[in-house]
């Protein structure tokens, strides 16, 4: 089984190797371009179809058996006895990437043994190169130096990222009521980073639309610069060995998470 200090340079060539490739295109019509349907069930646009090729091809030419699971092709096998699962989001943050919003990123997660095992979490924003990354038990860290949650628990002091579309306007606003400030940046997995380092709060899902490739990375992110993640309800969030589940997503620095759950449940 390779070694974390591997998990970290494979995925970093991997990040290099789909900013080379995407850099020209970022922020270009085309980018947006619909090119299919993904196999998580949302239109695959032609900058995620760029950057998952890149991905799949410096897997295939690592000359290890590997699992894949993608946005947009969902599961490939490379090899015949898979080593770990590599859970992947090509590109978290496509529309700020395709109208060159310097805010998207690559999201990586590794597991031995399914989604409720994951080893290794990696999050790199291709925008400024700013990279997160998480080992299991031994913390998370920001361009190598360890990050951890914030201190606030006054909730009128806190900055929360919060994603609710019009039919959860009213859950939003309950929210946006109690708390001194929100941002909604548009890349899930920097969001839970910026909750992993202290720059936000929390991050707040009141859509249940969240996918195992959204947040495997950043979920490891927070648990190990000691913050907590659980469902609305405030149970663990189990991830699932599938694309197509949809989660709710609560994730904090812990000292204001039962408050934000009781306030989220107002609606």
């Amino acid at each position: 089984m390779p070694q974390n200090g591997y998990f970290l340079e494979l995925s970093n060539r991997i990040a290099d190797a789909v900013y080379e490739r995407i850099k020209d295109i970022v922020g270009t019509f085309n980018a947006n371009d619909v090119v299919y349907m993904g196999a998580d069930g949302t239109p695959t646009k032609l900058i995620d179809d760029i950057s998952e090729k890149v991905i799949l091809d410096v897997l295939e030419k690592e000359g290890r058996s590997v699992r894949v699971l993608s946005e947009e092709c969902g599961e490939k096998l490379i090899g015949s006895y898979p080593e770990f699962t590599i859970i992947v989001d090509p590109i978290d943050g496509t529309y700020n990437a395709s109208f060159g919003i310097p805010f998207y990123s690559i999201s990586l997660a590794i597991s031995t043994n399914g989604p409720k095992d994951i080893c290794f979490g990696y999050v790199r924003n291709l925008a400024t190169g700013d990279t997160f990354h998480a080992v299991r038990g031994k913390g998370a860290f920001l361009n190598n130096q360890r990050i951890q949650i914030s201190g606030r628990e006054e909730i009128n002091k806190l900055c929360i990222s919060v994603y609710g579309y019009r039919p959860h306007i009213e859950a939003t606003a309950i929210l946006c009521r109690n708390v001194r400030r929100i941002r909604v940046l548009g890349s899930v997995a920097l969001e839970l980073c910026y909750v992993a380092a202290g720059k936000f709060d929390a991050f707040v899902d009141v859509r249940g639309s969240l996918r195992l490739t959204d947040v495997a990375a950043g979920k490891l992110m927070v648990e190990e610069a000691g913050g907590k993640v659980t469902d609305s309800l405030g149970e663990p969030l189990e991830l699932e060995d599938s694309i197509l589940n949809r989660v709710y997503m609560v994730a904090s620095n812990g000292h204001v998470h039962e408050t934000i759950l009781n306030i989220s449940k107002e609606d």
